[in-house]
């Protein structure tokens, strides 16, 4: 699809033109419609998340991409990139202590030019960006960082939110939403802690989210009015938010269910990660029967979303590496298979490392040798056929 892709206006627009002209050739308006409310009205991007922002360490840490890996996947038939940054990884800070909220407005113009350059590097290589905050001011959904204060109720954490989306919005003001697009917050939910990787977490009320999402989507639009801007679901991405279907923001959904394959004893996700029953696809976990069905449940509000004009992508999907791995590929295929079916492209997390196609660790996979990576053939068959 080119880079004229519709907004959600154009959708409704131009669905309702489409009934119309078919009614007049004599088929059913009702037929037409469900014919063109299947349609995502963005691209079914599909491609990788990049970690190298995503440490809230200077610079975002040790795991940097190379253009050979975006040549690799341009080469396989990839077009999307997701990077999810911690606000930190670009900030001039001392990290010996606990940041203050004067801190959050100290942007280190080197590390912010570094992530510009690795967006026109993926351009180059034909892949739309999706630029993330992983880590926004205020929230984030791993623990790891002192916040000091809260997104959801603290007016001075939303006014630093708005304040770092519209720097990245101006910087990339002459870009169209072929791309860049940018994915607001990571998974959003509230926390009782938020500096506790465990603490309980509930689903954000739908106003707040509201409020949150429209600050932020008015101050990267001031940049360029064009600007695609992208919500997480609610509820740790899981839900759609049917508060902002009128703000002309796509929503991005999750391919993690059910978390006891996607996160099999996964440390960061369990308390007691030895104590995971071995998952199976389809079968009984645990104390619970698992089936195709249950995904087509679980995607169901998103794929009615996309019948509302609503973009839906899914930003985050796979396996970490201890899931044994004919069980990944069978679960991740009927993931695929929906989401493919409804036009949602995808996003893995990530390309090397623990949930990748390259150097994953998994100890059940016959890797093959990949410019002296270690390459997952069977996984990469998989996501090309999709």
């Amino acid at each position: 699809m080119n880079n004229k892709f519709f907004t959600r206006r154009d959708f409704i627009r131009t669905t309702g033109l489409v009934a119309a002209g078919t009614g007049l050739a004599g088929m059913s308006t009702s037929f037409a419609m469900n014919s063109s409310a299947a349609v995502n009205p963005i691209p079914r991007w599909r491609g990788f998340n990049l970690l190298d922002y995503f440490n809230p360490m200077h610079g975002g840490g040790r795991n940097k991409t190379t253009e050979e890996d975006l040549k690799w996947m341009q080469d396989w038939g990839f077009d999307f990139v997701r990077l999810p940054m911690a606000y930190p990884s670009y900030l001039k800070i001392d990290r010996t202590r606990n940041i203050t909220p004067e801190e959050v407005y100290h942007i280190d113009e080197e590390v912010v030019d570094k992530i510009e350059e690795l967006v026109f590097l993926t351009n180059k290589y034909n892949m739309h960006v999706s630029l993330n905050l992983h880590r926004a001011p205020g929230y984030c959904i791993n623990a790891g960082f002192h916040e000091p204060y809260n997104l959801w109720k603290d007016e001075e954490a939303l006014k630093a939110f708005c304040f770092h989306w519209e720097m990245w919005a101006t910087r990339f003001k002459n870009l169209d939403r072929s791309k860049i697009s940018f994915d607001l917050v990571n998974e959003p939910a509230m926390r009782e802690d938020m500096n506790d990787q465990h603490s309980p977490g509930t689903t954000v009320p739908g106003e707040v989210y509201r409020k949150v999402a429209k600050a932020a989507s008015e101050a990267i639009r001031k940049a360029n009015p064009n600007h695609m801007v992208v919500a997480d679901g609610n509820n740790v991405g899981n839900t759609v938010i049917p508060e902002i279907i009128d703000l002309d923001i796509a929503q991005s959904c999750r391919g993690y269910f059910p978390h006891q394959i996607s996160h099999y004893q996964a440390p960061w996700a369990n308390k007691y990660p030895e104590q995971n029953p071995v998952p199976v696809w389809p079968g009984k976990i645990g104390e619970r029967e698992f089936s195709r069905a249950d995904l087509e449940n679980y995607y169901q509000p998103w794929i009615d979303l996309t019948k509302k004009g609503v973009g839906v992508h899914c930003g985050e999907c796979g396996c970490w590496r201890n899931t044994p791995h004919e069980v990944f590929l069978a679960w991740f295929e009927d993931v695929l298979d929906i989401l493919t079916s409804a036009g949602i492209g995808f996003g893995i997390w990530n390309f090397r490392g623990e949930f990748g196609i390259l150097d994953s660790g998994r100890k059940d996979v016959a890797y093959e040798d990949w410019h002296g990576h270690k390459l997952d053939r069977k996984l990469l068959t998989l996501l090309q056929k999709y």
